[in-house]
């Protein structure tokens, strides 16, 4: 089918493929964007194609691309345009703007009648005064990120501290890409807005404010904000979550939060290299860990259904050097979680510690180690003993020292329950709690209950099962003659994995696996005896303690019988100096 067109041309509408598909979308492209544009390109559009009424309506609207691509009609098309936006500037400037006020509806009317396609703004800082960065932003520049290394020809290289990727390729200013989601596709433009007037101030801010926004047809409005934008979001989140690097956190002073690109916590890469292949534990045990930890990570709905908040507490107990931190490292390493490790006694007070708790992100582990000799939890403070004002004026310095005691941490016990299972927890989700204790008796009963600490894991002492465990880790060793005596002492003795591995690891060229499993049970053999040595000491101590208790009980009974001859001896004196009187 052919058309007649200004200029004398005979367009074929099936030729439109051979035009210069480059400049077709890019024109394209800049109409569909901007509504003025769109507006003129529709009016020239139907005053050409007026009479044409047999062409379907995208063809029509090829043949005038394809128009227009030729030159003939680029001084009327342009003209147009330049007419439309000398109104409109005039009608900005001129215009009362109490009058625009009112007309601005209709206007918006008309435009929403003649302009198809819907925009969304997505800005980089959103909350008041424009001071927390979006995280939605942060998702869709991740999501396109991916996409825009291969299509868009203007890209922004940034580098990236906490990304297995340190070189992010993003898109530039005025940049465009489309994307395709069921079908239908989608422009996004990077863009920023840069203030009219410049100003100075002692804090400065980010002056030029990035934002991306989305174009769509209006016809699939239900699909774009349904669908595809949480598609977008968990795409975004998933793609940072697998390029992230792990970070270890650890709480700020108070008194540095409020300065200028300050923040509540720091942070440093997390590079700890402990797994749960590596850890010297028993198997059964390691498994069930595991297995709770995957079963919690897996959660979210099930949590959601029951109606607790995404969240699990584990208390880890036991002797010094039984792994509880090699454990702490392991638990984020598996997840992929980042770890909070919280200083108690950096908190003024109650308040602080739930900023620091609203801080913290999701997929994460905040960790309490030593909280038994963190502050004292069990929910009364020392009192203060009673002084007399004239010796307080007496002693300045005593007084001095009283009033810095009292600028320490007054965190509460209540304050710590309601951290761990109070409204507060149920901000943000998916967080391990974990509690660390080499003496689970000083802790409060409410502290570890369960429901604030789900889970009790008890680290003792080096089991046979852990030592093939440290032995395979240090040595590359499955077995070995010496191992069957390594059993029998690890069965006499008590030593944690810490002391073993030390006596397992060559601490020269010149030591061999034989020498670090003789050096380790000649340590063994040297804890047994000392281990029998405190025992038949602390037995012989005992013995004498109930000796001298004995002879005190004894000696006491005799003095008491003494004071009964004395007490008898006079009673009868004196009755016999009675009578005599008599």
């Amino acid at each position: 089918m052919t058309c007649k067109v200004p200029g004398n041309y005979a367009v074929n509408a099936g030729d439109s493929t051979q035009l210069d598909q480059q400049l077709k979308v890019l024109f394209s492209s800049f109409i569909y964007t901007h509504p003025a544009a769109y507006f003129s390109f529709n009016w020239y559009y139907f005053s050409l194609f007026k009479q044409s009424n047999k062409l379907e309506f995208s063809e029509q609207k090829s043949l005038v691309l394809m128009e227009i691509m030729r030159g003939e009609t680029w001084a009327q098309l342009g003209s147009l345009v330049a007419s439309f936006m000398f109104l409109y500037a005039m009608f900005e400037k001129y215009f009362p703007s109490h009058l625009r006020r009112h007309l601005r509806p209709y206007t918006r009317k008309l435009t929403n009648l003649i302009y198809p396609y819907i925009q969304i703004t997505f800005h980089e800082f959103t909350g008041e005064r424009y001071m927390k960065r979006s995280e939605a932003y942060n998702n869709i520049q991740t999501y396109l990120s991916k996409n825009s290394s291969l299509e868009a020809k203007r890209l922004k290289a940034e580098v990236v501290k906490d990304s297995q990727t340190p070189l992010v390729l993003s898109m530039d200013d005025n940049e465009e890409i489309t994307d395709e989601f069921q079908g239908v596709k989608l422009r996004w433009i990077s863009n920023k807005i840069v203030p009219r007037q410049q100003s100075f101030s002692y804090f400065p801010a980010a002056d030029e404010k990035r934002y991306y926004k989305l174009t769509f047809h209006k016809n699939y409005r239900e699909l774009i904000t349904g669908s595809y934008l949480n598609h977008v979001l968990d795409q975004g989140k998933a793609i940072a979550v697998e390029n992230r690097q792990l970070k270890l956190y650890t709480n700020n002073s108070s008194n540095n939060w409020y300065r200028y690109n300050s923040a509540k916590w720091s942070h440093v890469v997390f590079e700890h290299p402990a797994t749960f292949e590596t850890l010297a534990m028993e198997g059964k045990k390691k498994e069930e860990i595991l297995n709770d930890l995957v079963k919690f990570s897996k959660g979210k709905e099930y949590y959601a259904k029951i109606g607790k908040a995404w969240k699990r507490g584990y208390l880890l107990y036991g002797p010094p050097g039984t792994g509880k931190s090699t454990m702490i490292a392991a638990m984020a390493n598996f997840l992929n979680y980042d770890v909070y490790d919280l200083e108690l006694t950096a908190v003024k007070d109650n308040a602080e510690l739930r900023k620091l708790l609203i801080e913290t992100s999701g997929k994460s582990i905040i960790v309490i180690e030593d909280i038994d000799c963190s502050l004292d939890l069990t929910g009364q403070r020392t009192k203060k003993k009673e002084k007399d004002k004239d010796e307080e004026a007496k002693d300045p310095v005593r007084k001095k020292a009283e009033e810095e005691e009292n600028k320490g941490s007054k965190v509460t016990l209540s304050g710590l329950l309601n951290f761990i299972d109070g409204l507060w927890s149920a901000c943000g989700g998916e967080r391990i709690i974990v509690f660390t204790t080499n003496f689970l008796e000083k802790l409060d009963p409410a502290l570890i209950r369960r429901g604030r600490m789900d889970k009790h894991i008890e680290l003792s002492y080096c089991c046979f099962e852990a030592f093939k465990v440290l032995a395979k880790n240090y040595l590359d060793l499955e077995s070995h003659h010496l191992f069957d005596r390594i059993g029998e002492l690890l069965k006499e003795t008590s030593m944690t994995p810490a002391d073993v591995a030390e006596n397992l690891l060559p601490k020269s060229v010149n030591e061999d696996v034989d020498t670090c499993l003789e050096n380790l049970i000649k340590a063994l053999e040297v804890a047994k005896d000392e281990a029998r040595e405190k025992a038949e000491e602390e037995a012989r101590l005992k013995e004498e303690k109930e000796k001298e208790k004995s002879t005190q009980q004894d000696v006491k009974g005799n003095e008491t019988s003494v004071e009964d001859v004395k007490e008898n001896g006079v009673k009868e004196n004196e009755k016999k100096n009675g009578v005599k009187d008599d």
